[in-house]
């Protein structure tokens, strides 16, 4: 019996093909298995970790140095101006009534003194617009698109009020007391949250500018660990204490790691300082300037409304611009008042000075205060107006506006000095990241060709 023949056996199948990246991985395993191979290896490692430092730290650097910049020359001075944006709307409306209880003839220095303020204000109003789209928060932009609406109906109130007074029609007080509600209940609030919100910004750009840059510190000390590494089992292998190439590599990594460290610490102790000795004292202050110009606002008022706004207390009935001169009072004065916290951060004579001369004219401030009270209680109209706003045949000594006068002239000289401390400081802080970011990479470029060469050197030994 006859069988077919079998059918022939088919071809072996070609091996598959490897990807790319098992290749690498075998010629690696391939390399590693020889001297030569492993020196390669090493080599290669060291300088990705060498330039891996050098850019995280060049980028580190540089993003807290942007930020220590914005502090300094955005930040900083965009709260500076949404304070003086507060301050100015509180002036304006104490020179509004102050030049309102000196009758028809209003004092030239107190009308060019309000005049001053409503042209101050409207200024940073306008940088603070052109800022409020860049990195500016939305509350910031509602709260300037608020005081752009209300600034012309508020100065329109004030004209209103005098063009009555200087006929000598009660009206003039009732405008007044309009536009003093509006400045108190609508527009200072909105100035207040501008401040806040620029505050914060600048908190934030502080929180940026500080931290210290933890990456690339800790991939410094792993790269000196691997430099370390590989100078230890290049002595083992050959005896030679020194290889110049990787001793010249971890010197450029050493004085990298040793600048980022010592400079950002300089960095963040002329930040901090810059904050613990001027920004929180600019805060304070300027709170404490908005409160005395809010009293000595309230305190004109008591005079101009005469009692026709008044609120129920357990005592009975009390004038209302009185009760909110002796709030402000309490929030300026005291233990626990916005003058003692100034005092307590004030760090050098040139600071206390001015805050001291301020809490005392502020003592001062209040006694007299209390006499013109007597005297309008008493029905002598005439006489505390006198001991509010000085007698028209003489000057304003001994009255309550040379006191205020004297309280703000003070916070305004010590507000001027923590300004310049801040400035120091942050220019200090600043100055001590210069050069950090460019010195890194050169220095890291540096050090991984010389890690690169000192290898190449071990390695020319086995051709």
């Amino acid at each position: 019996m006859t069988h077919p023949p079998a059918a022939p056996e088919a071809p072996p199948k070609a091996p598959a093909r490897q990807s790319a990246w098992s290749e690498g991985v075998d010629r690696l395993r391939r390399a590693a298995t020889t001297e030569p191979g492993r020196l390669r290896v090493i080599g290669a490692v060291l300088a990705a970790l060498i330039l891996a430092f050098g850019a995280v730290t060049t980028w580190e650097t540089t993003s807290r140095a942007d930020a220590a910049d914005r502090v300094l020359h955005r930040s900083q001075p965009l709260s500076a101006d949404a304070a003086a944006i507060y301050r100015s709307l509180a002036d304006a409306n104490t020179a509004a009534s102050t030049g309102f209880l000196g009758g028809g003839q209003e004092p030239p220095k107190v009308r060019d003194r309000y005049r001053e303020d409503i042209e101050r204000a409207s200024e940073k109003l306008a940088t603070a617009a052109s800022n409020a789209g860049s990195g500016g928060s939305g509350s910031s932009a509602a709260a300037i698109s608020e005081l752009n609406k209300l600034l012309p109906q508020y100065t329109s109130l004030i004209e209103r009020a005098r063009a009555n007074n200087r006929q000598g029609l009660p009206l003039g007080g009732a405008y007044l007391r309009y536009a003093n509600d509006t400045m108190q209940t609508r527009m200072l609030p909105a100035a207040e949250k501008l401040y806040q919100a620029e505050n914060e910004r600048l908190d934030d750009d502080y929180d940026d500018a500080e931290p210290y840059p933890w990456a690339a510190i800790g991939l410094g000390v792993l790269t000196l660990a691997a430099l370390g590494w590989a100078q230890r089992r290049n002595y083992r292998r050959t005896n030679r204490v020194f290889n110049p190439g990787l001793v010249a590599a971890t010197t450029a990594t050493a004085v990298a790691l040793l600048w980022l460290l010592v400079g950002h610490t300089v960095a963040r102790a002329g930040l901090g300082q810059s904050y613990d000795d001027g920004v929180r004292s600019l805060h304070v202050l300027n709170d404490a300037r908005v409160n005395s110009l809010k009293a000595r606002g309230n305190e004109n008022l008591t005079l101009v409304s005469r009692g026709a706004e008044t609120v129920a207390t357990a005592g009975g009935a009390k004038d209302k611009f009185d009760m909110a001169y002796q709030d402000q009072m309490r929030k300026l004065a005291g233990d626990s008042g916005l003058l003692s916290r100034a005092s307590r951060l004030a760090d050098d004579d040139k600071g206390l000075a001015p805050v001291r001369t301020a809490a005392s004219s502020v003592s001062e401030w209040k006694a007299r205060h209390k006499s013109a009270r007597a005297s309008d209680d008493a029905g002598d109209y005439e006489g505390a107006l006198n001991k509010v706003i000085g007698s028209p045949t003489a000057t304003n000594k001994e009255s309550t506006g040379e006191s205020f006068d004297t309280v703000d002239a003070a916070l305004d000289a010590a507000l001027a000095h923590e300004q310049r401390e801040f400035q120091r400081a942050a220019e200090d802080g600043k100055g001590a990241m210069a050069g950090l970011p460019v010195g890194a990479a050169i220095l890291a470029v540096l050090g991984a060709v010389a890690a690169v060469l000192g290898i190449g050197r071990r390695l020319s030994e086995y051709r």
